[in-house]
């Protein structure tokens, strides 16, 4: 994929008006402390396929996701890549006090990130527990969310890793519009099919025929190329194979 040099959007938002502002990392954050952020903060915008970081390379800046989908990928010395997992809106891009990235960064659709260089957002955590406190919370989510992905990659159907990864983002996109999960839902399906078997480890001939199979049985409604209307949540993740409980964290 191309070394495009990202967009430098100015940084003209403020976070108390961030969409993302209740599940970033500076959630917690007192306004004293959003106004240290602000001092600090720039954003990157990156073009659909594009890539952010490659797997090695030097990661002079961390960030939140604030629109978009990005993806987390590995690639073998053959050449043979696997996606390991999503980057949704609100997610963490980067490590503070590790140089490079584990892995390839690539922009799925149009994203947007809220940067912060790396150097200074290490000196910020020192004087600011909350931010420390909350990408605490975070990568302890991120580790739950990885454990079940292992789950449903090695034990899932193709129907079931499809209604998983439908539920996954329905319930993102309802959690950051601040509304309840269940009941009808709907949202923008940010990946290709392509992407969606990359993804799940299917054919993009499996992908496409689960799809067609959840929309005759009326489970989903697809309106145009990507919106997706999910008219009863609870029955779609009876077809998750996940326990009462739901299983995955978003």
């Amino acid at each position: 994929m191309p070394r495009t040099a990202p967009k430098l959007i100015p940084a003209s938002q403020e976070c108390k008006d961030c969409p993302i502002r209740h599940r970033a990392v500076c959630a917690k954050c007192e306004p004293d402390e959003l106004d240290a952020l602000e001092q600090i903060k720039f954003y990157r915008s990156f073009e659909a396929g594009q890539t952010v970081v490659w797997a090695g390379d030097s990661m002079e800046f961390v960030a939140s996701v604030v629109t978009g989908i990005g993806t987390l990928s590995q690639t073998m010395e053959d050449g043979r890549r696997q996606m390991v997992g999503l980057l949704l809106p609100s997610d963490f891009v980067g490590r503070p006090g590790r140089d490079t990235s584990a892995y390839d960064v690539t922009a799925a659709t149009d994203v947007v990130m809220c940067c912060f260089r790396r150097k200074p957002f290490q000196d910020m955590m020192l004087r600011t527990p909350h931010i420390g406190q909350r990408l605490l919370e975070m990568t302890l989510d991120e580790l739950d969310a990885a454990r079940e992905w292992m789950l449903l990659l090695g034990r899932k159907t193709a129907r079931e890793k499809i209604s998983s990864l439908l539920c996954i983002i329905a319930r993102r996109d309802a959690s950051l519009k601040l509304s309840r999960s269940g009941g009808s839902m709907s949202f923008d399906l940010p990946l290709t099919r392509e992407a969606m078997s990359e993804y799940l480890g299917l054919t993009l001939e499996t992908v496409s025929r689960q799809m067609s199979a959840l929309r005759k049985e009326g489970l989903i409604v697809t309106e145009g190329k990507r919106h997706i209307v999910i008219p009863d949540f609870d029955l779609l993740l009876e077809e998750t194979g996940d326990d009462s409980d739901g299983g995955f964290l978003v």
